[in-house]
């Protein structure tokens, strides 16, 4: 019986930690290329609601993107040092305004991807430790042209690689948002909570 009950732990085990187990295995790379491959597909599928249902399109691909960005992360590059005198419900409030903002940009943008070419390309600057954040960079084309994209990712504590910044073509997005985000902070005097709420 002591046998029976072993095999069978073992089998739900089996069945719940694959996920976790494959995550901490994966390099940042592949990370990346498995992100990108699912929400290209998830793109493919939802793309006929992008003229009919907006709202359900943009559901769809916030759902996917959330299992690969860490927007807490995002939020806190984005405020920098203004995180310092944020409350961490001020913090998580930013991070589900980025979360939308991030959602429309990737789903505006990808609409239009019609199965270009996807290329991987090596990096320029790989960390001393593999675990260490690493930019992971990818170019699309189309034609005569090209346009490069690169993501920072991060091991976290549950040892999985996420996103906590992104560049298309050259624009750190991160730095883009912090001028925003400046910008607001100076016109609110100093305000997250106005900041948040002003954000678009």
């Amino acid at each position: 019986m002591n046998v029976l009950r072993k095999i069978v732990f073992s089998l739900i085990l089996s069945a719940l930690l694959p996920t976790a187990a494959l995550a901490a295995e994966l390099t940042a790379v592949e990370s990346a290329e498995n992100s990108v491959n699912q929400l290209l597909a998830r793109v493919q599928e939802l793309r006929p609601l992008f003229d009919t249902d907006k709202e359900a399109y943009f559901a769809g691909i916030e759902e996917q993107i959330s299992t690969f960005v860490d927007f807490r992360e995002v939020a806190l590059g984005v405020m920098a040092g203004y995180s310092e005198q944020a409350t961490e419900e001020q913090i998580t409030a930013f991070a589900e305004k980025l979360k939308s903002t991030l959602t429309r940009f990737y789903g505006s943008t990808l609409v239009e991807y019609g199965g270009q070419e996807l290329t991987y390309l090596p990096s320029t600057q790989a960390p001393p430790d593999p675990e260490n954040a690493t930019n992971v960079r990818m170019q699309i084309t189309s034609g005569n042209t090209r346009i490069e994209l690169q993501y920072t990712m991060f091991l976290n504590a549950d040892r999985e690689w996420k996103l906590k910044n992104l560049y298309l073509g050259g624009i750190n997005l991160r730095r883009q948002y912090y001028t925003q985000f400046a910008a607001l902070m100076n016109r609110y005097n100093n305000d997250v909570d106005q900041v948040v709420e002003n954000w678009k």
